[in-house]
């Protein structure tokens, strides 16, 4: 039987992200996205709801993002479900889901929340960073096509 663990979110940041770094000195940044979903009730009546969701980042990515991202701005992230368990301060024992991002994208623009897919979490005077796509034969270089029209220098690479 086949089996899939593939979750795709677009969300907003709930509070800033928190960069932590484990006894191994691998980096891990923690977010919360809130994801609102539109529908319309059988009455043609419209609703809305809101979910709360823990995303936890490792790596290059999660210093990315803890530097680059900020609460409010817009996010896609791309992962896998985990469960967390733990105990708490009474011994009962609980469980909470949170998603594993295997892949990290920032939304809006660098200067505000346009909706653009170039940002880089609308810090104000960051560089639009240079992007490096390796391949097997060979290294190519590929750049915002904004960072042109804007007169902006590469000042930091962004590995993602």
């Amino acid at each position: 039987m086949a089996n899939l663990n593939k979750v795709f979110l677009i969300g907003n940041l709930t509070r800033d992200p928190e960069l932590r770094y484990i006894p191994s000195g691998a980096a891990v940044t923690d977010i919360s996205i809130a994801v609102n979903r539109s529908f319309t009730k059988k009455d043609g009546e419209k609703g809305e709801e809101t979910l709360f969701v823990k995303v936890v980042i490792w790596g290059k990515q999660a210093e990315s993002s803890a530097k680059y991202l900020s609460k409010g701005r817009p996010v896609f992230i791309e992962g896998r479900l985990r469960t967390n368990s733990w105990e708490d301060k009474d011994g009962q024992k609980r469980n909470a889901m949170e998603v594993v991002a295997e892949r990290v994208q920032f939304l809006g623009s660098a200067q505000g929340n346009s909706g653009t897919a170039s940002s880089f979490g609308g810090k104000k005077d960051l560089p639009i960073p240079e992007i490096q796509i390796e391949d097997k034969k060979e290294t190519t270089t590929q750049t915002n096509s904004s960072e042109e029209k804007l007169g902006k220098s590469i000042e930091d690479e962004v590995p993602f």
